[in-house]
C-alpha cells in the first residue's frame, strides 16, 4: 500500500514540474531568450566581461554582469511597450532599419582608425 501511495506521490511531483515548465516556457519567453541569446553572443560586452572575468574575481563578474544587463534589458523592455502605445511596429521597425543601414554605411566610408 505504501509503494502505491508513493508512486502516486511521485506521479503527482512530475505533473506538477510539467505544470510550472509548460506555464513558464510559454512561446513568447523562449522567442525572447532564444532572440536575446543569439544576439549577445559574442558580442562586445561578452568579450569584455570575458576579458574581466580572466583578471578579477569570477562570481563578482558573473553577478555583476548579470544585474547590468538584468537592467538594461529591463529599460529596453519597459521602453519598448512606452514606444508600442505611441508608434506602430512597423515604423519602430523602418526607422531601426534605417539606422543599421546608416551605420553600415558610414562605417564603409568612414572606417575605424
Amino acid at each position: 500500500m505504501e509503494e502505491v501511495e508513493e508512486k502516486l506521490e511521485g506521479g503527482q511531483g512530475k505533473t506538477s514540474v510539467r505544470r510550472f515548465f509548460s506555464r513558464f516556457c510559454t512561446p513568447i519567453f523562449l522567442e525572447s531568450f532564444i532572440l536575446t541569446f543569439l544576439a549577445e553572443w559574442g558580442d562586445r560586452s561578452q568579450i569584455a566581461t570575458i576579458a574581466l572575468a580572466t583578471h578579477k574575481n569570477a562570481v563578482g563578474v558573473a553577478v555583476g554582469a548579470t544585474i547590468g544587463h538584468t537592467i538594461c534589458t529591463s529599460v529596453a523592455v519597459i521602453g519598448g511597450s512606452m514606444l508600442a502605445s505611441k508608434i506602430s511596429q512597423r515604423t519602430v521597425a523602418t526607422v531601426g532599419g534605417l539606422l543599421f543601414l546608416g551605420f553600415s554605411l558610414s562605417s564603409y566610408f568612414y572606417p575605424p582608425l
